[in-house]
């Protein structure tokens, strides 16, 4: 029996050892990471961090001092250019390592190969749409100036000495948890950091649901409903500006465009784009006299942040700001010369065009009256614990099918890629956006940033410059096709070479101003300018709510400071609500009420349209609002199996304002013919009736923090490594943007002068490590609408009470 007993402990020892060093599907092995010496264990962080260190490392040419503040921010001082940037790959990577990894994973669509099947689609997806493809194209032209590609290639040595220093025990907490090693960085890795903004920024069309509102409704009605200018409009450059240049001719409407617009078509079965905002003053509107500029870009919030502090110095070059961890350079800074930032233009650089093949085997398809070779590009997918798929993308001349057969696309995801279409991207497009960061690093004046511009193509931003010469200017800026009015709105068709994009709007004419009388540039992703431009960019723009509300404020102000600015960016007053919610009121009748709906009727009539955490006026009005667009608009709009667009808030504000009898209030699946007043009241009822279902009576639990949330979550989405649920304002139509988790994802504010001072912060922290107290120590200012001021040093030598550690490398 003892024998018995000890051979089934021999057992139970050995199974438990082996499953505690084996991985079962997403569960990492246990024992090894538990383990004490090379486990999660090894990634927990003091706050108090070591005040020197010093390490050798190859590729250097000189020493390099790198001096880190008390948020750990890395001042990086090196004796040439090469070393500056290996030296920022370097911290980067010591900081964001496995953020860097999967990020360029995501967009060479390679995450499969760490995270098994359940990511194939998007794999797929992001191969299909070309992402790999523009990323080598991208990489040719940085590598064609040799500044950039000094730039780049001293960057990965950096990265990569960082990794060859690496034991398994040493590797960020997610390489563990998911159970894979870094791999050696890439230069093209680079490049796909700039093609996940491009996606995340310029990815998106409308052009797929926009063809089957123009089937389903006609041109009469589509025209109507989705015009090309909106009701209400404050554009970036403002209204009346002159445009010094000569237009060159537009392109001819193509026939098939001429065709859909005027004939009878019979009916056959995007998310609002990402918002920023960003102004600056000139010193007459300045209590010191010199420009104020300021930009708070609005992106999906994630815990490691998006952007990474640093300050990088070298002889030719000395800039403050915030990089994105995988790419060299500041993408928005301030230098002791000239400050910048930027904002999402929207341009229509995504084009979807119908292809018509020979035959099945689709080795040919028609353009310009005659068969022309499909090019086959071979993708293959690895995939961890199943053999590798391949995958063949067909390419015409305007690039990758993405779909060729509806069986090739996913049933239920990327609606608004139309199935057998050939996918004209500017993302595709050779191109060098370093060349623009690295020169307006060293930027000095308005014409250093003008010639930045130049050589940018993607994704498009409005570039926002403010300098000690008290300059002030605005740029919506990128590689702009040049079309004919309206060319890409819809689907087109792909073998009329007149629906070709033809040629570039010349950098030189795309929209700016510099110092305009009323004392103050901003752009808030709305129209680029009116309509009196003479080419063609695009169709639609975020809508003019925030826009307003900055040019307003900033029109009333005078001798503006640093904190006027830092309160500004957190203002939760809503335009929208300023247009209508007078006129919705008048159509509420309170005799037909009901004791909640009379609360909260009487407490939307005192609300004063700020959409703060605590207020229970913004959840009604933005419920009400919310129930009265969707059943405006829902019964024509929601057709099961076709993918259409909503018209907009504006076009929904201009019904209500100025054609209340409009026959789009009925609602075509009663039989009764529903009034503007009949969708108000209704919508109201419906509004309160959620409040009360979800919250209780009113009180308290109505108030706008509450009811809406707002959190932060772990790049992969791990518990406990986010924020969870907090209390915050703001709203999308806000300048406060900050709506579930997008939001302000830094904010900036820069005083120009004699001594350029900088004032920012991010939610999170520089260290992507759960395990370190500068994971998300920042995340706090943040919340609170605070900013920290930026510490700027003019050499490695300048004393700072700030400085807690510095760091030596020196050559190997």
């Amino acid at each position: 029996m003892k024998f018995v007993k000890a051979i089934l402990s021999i057992l139970v020892t050995a199974f438990l050892i082996w499953a505690l060093e084996t991985k079962f599907g997403d569960i990492p092995a246990i024992g090894v990471f538990l383990n004490p010496s090379t486990g999660f264990w090894q990634n927990a962080e003091s706050k108090n961090i070591l005040p020197t260190e010093n390490l050798k490392l190859t590729d250097l040419q000189d020493e390099v001092t790198i001096r880190y503040d008390e948020n750990r921010i890395p001042h990086i001082f090196a004796k040439n250019d090469h070393d500056l940037y290996y030296a920022q790959g370097y911290v980067t990577a010591r900081d964001r390592l496995w953020q860097m990894d999967i990020q360029t994973r995501s967009a060479a669509g390679r995450l499969a190969e760490v995270v098994g099947a359940k990511a194939l689609e998007i794999d797929r997806y992001h191969r299909r749409m070309g992402m790999v493809y523009g990323a080598e194209n991208g990489l040719k032209g940085i590598m064609k100036d040799p500044k950039t590609k000094i730039m780049v290639t001293a960057y990965t040595e950096g990265v990569n000495s960082y990794i060859h220093g690496l034991a398994p025990k040493d590797y960020p907490l997610e390489f563990k948890l998911l159970d894979y090693a870094p791999e050696e960085w890439k230069p093209i890795n680079c490049i796909f950091l700039l093609k996940l903004m491009s996606e995340t920024l310029a990815g998106g069309s409308d052009q797929f649901a926009m063809t089957n509102n123009l089937r389903l409704f006609g041109p009469a009605a589509v025209n109507e409903l989705f015009p090309d200018y909106p009701f209400n409009e404050s554009p970036i450059i403002p209204v009346g500006t002159k445009w010094d240049f000569k237009p060159l001719p537009i392109p001819k409407p193509s026939a098939d465009y001429v065709a859909r617009m005027t004939e009878n078509i019979k009916p056959r079965e995007k998310v609002d784009g990402i918002g920023s905002n960003n102004w600056a003053i000139t010193g007459s509107k300045s209590a010191t006299g010199y420009p104020i500029l300021a930009n708070d870009p609005h992106l999906n919030l994630t815990f490691p942040a998006i952007w990474y502090q640093i300050q990088l110095s070298s002889p030719t070059v000395n800039v403050n700001g915030v990089s994105l961890p995988g790419a060299p350079c500041v993408i928005i800074g301030y230098n002791q010369k000239i400050s910048w930032g930027v904002t999402n233009v929207d341009a229509d650089v995504l084009d979807w065009y119908q292809v018509k093949f020979k035959d099945k085997s689709k080795n040919e398809y028609w353009y310009n009256n005659k068969w022309n070779t499909v090019k086959k590009r071979i993708e293959v997918i690895k995939i961890l614990g199943a053999q590798p798929e391949t995958d063949t993308v067909l390419y015409t001349h305007h690039g990758p099918v993405v779909y060729e057969t509806a069986v090739k696309k996913p049933k239920d995801d990327f609606e608004n890629i139309p199935v057998g279409d050939a996918l004209r991207w500017i993302a595709h497009d050779e191109s060098n956006e370093f060349l623009c960061f690295y020169n307006l690093n060293r930027g000095k004046n308005y014409t250093d940033y003008r010639e930045a511009l130049t050589h940018f193509t993607a994704p498009a931003q409005n570039f926002i410059f403010a300098s000690n010469d008290n300059d002030i200017a605005i740029t919506p800026n990128g590689k702009f096709p040049l079309k004919f009015k309206e060319q890409g709105k819809y689907i087109m068709d792909g073998s009329d070479p007149a629906n070709d994009w033809h040629g570039w709007i010349p950098a030189e004419q795309n929209p700016t101003v510099k110092n305009p009388s009323r004392g103050f540039v901003s752009s808030a992703n709305q129209s680029s300018t009116d309509p009196t431009y003479p080419y063609y960019i695009n169709w639609r723009f975020e809508q003019y709510y925030r826009g307003k509300r900055i040019n307003d404020r900033l029109s009333a102000m005078q001798k503006a400071t640093v904190d006027s600015m830092r309160i500004m960016q957190s203002d939760n007053y809503s335009i929208l609500a300023q247009d209508v919610l007078s006129t919705m009121l008048k159509y509420i009748d309170p005799t037909k009420l009901s004791e909640d709906q009379v609360k909260a009727l009487t407490i939307i009539k005192k609300w004063d349209k700020h959409y703060v955490a605590n207020s229970i006026g913004a959840s009604i009005f933005d419920s009400w609002w919310y129930n009265f667009y969707n059943l405006v608009w829902g019964d024509k709009f929601k057709v099961k199996g076709t993918y259409l667009k909503y018209p907009s808030y504006d076009e929904t504000e201009k019904l209500l304002l100025t054609d209340p009898g409009s026959k789009w209030f009925d609602n075509t699946k009663t039989p009764l013919k529903e009034t503007c007043g009949d969708m108000l009241s209704h919508s109201f009822y419906t509004a309160v009736d959620e409040l009360v279902q979800k919250h209780g009576k009113p009180g308290e639990k109505w108030q706008w923090g509450q009811v809406k949330e707002t959190f932060i979550n772990h790049m992969a989405n791990l518990p406990g490594f986010g924020t969870g649920k907090f209390i915050a304002g703001g709203k999308g139509g806000v300048i406060n943007a900050l709506r579930n988790n997008n939001g302000p994802s830094w904010r900036m504010v820069v005083q120009m002068g004699p001594t350029v001072k900088g004032y920012g912060v991010f939610p999170g922290g520089e260290s992507g490590n759960p395990g370190s107290f500068f994971y998300q120590n920042m995340f706090n200012t943040w919340k609170d609408g605070k900013l920290n001021e930026l510490l700027f040093l003019n050499s490695a030598d300048e004393t700072s009470g700030r400085i807690k550690s510095t760091l030596k490398l020196e050559k190997k």
